[in-house]
């Protein structure tokens, strides 16, 4: 049986219970392998007393987007329009090196997600009626407010 662990925007994907992920599944139907994903540890910064001096529990995943053979021509042009030609994610937020590293997975699924979200097209529509009315009665007002601060006219 396959096992899944959910994220709010993708799924890190695996083949049995004990195996590791193997694909970020980020739309529908593309998942990225783990093996174009470059994941880097290293020391964390701020605070954190003697635990933070020697445990690298900073992540960062990058994603080389020209290189990539899972993405579509049309899907690499989107995302290095949007993203860039590397996409990356930092996690530093947690203690453990492990959580980190899912929470810099997710976020890179996320911007990835977005880079690839094609926006939907804007229908033209017409001003209402009363949206009409309303910005001729303000044009209507301003002119009035300035007639009144002309001098009076000597007749």
């Amino acid at each position: 049986m396959a096992r899944a662990i959910l994220f709010p925007v993708c799924t890190l994907v695996s083949q049995a219970e004990g195996d590791a992920p193997r694909g970020l599944r980020i739309a529908g139907e593309l998942t990225i392998p783990l093996s174009e994903v470059t994941v880097r540890a290293s020391r964390s910064s701020g605070a954190g007393g003697q635990h933070a001096n020697v445990t690298a529990s900073r992540v960062e995943a990058s994603f080389d987007v020209l290189a990539s053979p899972t993405l579509t021509d049309a899907q690499r042009e989107r995302v290095l329009a949007r993203a860039g030609p590397r996409v990356v994610a930092i996690a530093q937020d947690e203690r453990s090196q492990a959580r980190n590293r899912e929470l810099a997975l997710t976020r890179l699924a996320e911007r990835l997600t977005s880079a690839l979200a094609v926006p939907k097209r804007r229908r033209p529509t017409r001003p209402t009626a009363a949206s009409r009315e309303r910005r001729l009665q303000a044009k209507r007002r301003g002119t009035e407010r300035k007639r009144e601060r002309r001098p009076p006219e000597d007749s």
